[in-house]
C-alpha cells in the first residue's frame, strides 16, 4: 500500500516537473525567441506592417481603408470622399454583414456565385457608380472602362489594393477635386505601381494607402 502511495507520488510529481519545464519552453522561451528574432530581422512585418504618416501610424500597407465623408442622417451607408483615390468595394460579406467598412471583426468573401441576383445586382450597382463618381466635366468614364476589381471585393474583403488600371480611371475626378494636374496626379499612380512578386506572382497592384499618403503631400505643396 505505502509501495503504491510512494510511486503515485513520484508519478505526479514527474508530471508536474515535466508540465513546468514544457511550459518555460513552450509558452515562454520558445515565444521570446521567435519574437525576437522577428523583432531584428523583420521589424516592419512583425509589427503589423505599419504605414506612417506625418510620424504618426496611419493604418497597415496589409489593410484597406475607407475615404468617406462623415456618415449623413438617413443615409444606410457614407458617402465616398471622392478627393482620396478610392479601393476595392467593402461589402467582402455581403451588405449586412459586418465587415462593410473593412472591420477586422471578420473578414470573406460573399461566396455567391456569379449568376446569383443580389451579386449581379450589387455589381451593376457599384459599375454605375464608379462612372458616374469617376465622370469629369471634361472627361467621361465608359462602362467598359471599369475594371473588375472596381466592383467587386476581395476574397478577404480587406485588399488594400487596387489594380493600375482601377487607380488611372480615378486620375481624372482626383486631379480635379484637389486642383492638380492629371499629368501630376497620373506620376503619383505611376511612382506608386508595383510590379509582380518576384516578378513573376500575382498582378501589378497600387496601395490605396500609400497612394492617398502621397496624395496628401503633393496637395499640400500645391
Amino acid at each position: 500500500m505505502n509501495n503504491s502511495v510512494t510511486n503515485t507520488a513520484r508519478l505526479l510529481g514527474a508530471g508536474l516537473r515535466a508540465l513546468l519545464v514544457l511550459t518555460l519552453v513552450t509558452g515562454v522561451l520558445y515565444p521570446l525567441v521567435v519574437t525576437g528574432i522577428a523583432q531584428g530581422l523583420f521589424p516592419g512585418k512583425a509589427n503589423g506592417s505599419e504605414t506612417k504618416a506625418d510620424g504618426k501610424v496611419v493604418g497597415s500597407s496589409l489593410i484597406g481603408q475607407a475615404y468617406n465623408l462623415p456618415p449623413e442622417e438617413g443615409r444606410e451607408t457614407p458617402a465616398p470622399d471622392l478627393k482620396w483615390f478610392q479601393g476595392r468595394p467593402q461589402n467582402g460579406l455581403g451588405a449586412n454583414s459586418v465587415n462593410t467598412q473593412y472591420q477586422l471583426i471578420l473578414s470573406g468573401a460573399t461566396n455567391r456565385s456569379g449568376d446569383n441576383e443580389e451579386l449581379v445586382r450589387w455589381v451593376k450597382d457599384a459599375k454605375a457608380a464608379v462612372v458616374k463618381d469617376n465622370s469629369t466635366r471634361t472627361y467621361k468614364v465608359k462602362p467598359s472602362q471599369v475594371p473588375p476589381d472596381a466592383v467587386t471585393s476581395s476574397g478577404s474583403g480587406l485588399d488594400p489594393d487596387i489594380s493600375p488600371r482601377y487607380a488611372d480611371l480615378q486620375v481624372h475626378r482626383v486631379a480635379e477635386k484637389n486642383g492638380l494636374s492629371t499629368a501630376q496626379v497620373q506620376k503619383l499612380v505611376e511612382e506608386h505601381t508595383e510590379g509582380r512578386t518576384l516578378g513573376f506572382m500575382g498582378e501589378p497592384r497600387v496601395n490605396v494607402l500609400k497612394l492617398n499618403i502621397a496624395l496628401k503631400e503633393l496637395t499640400a505643396k500645391s
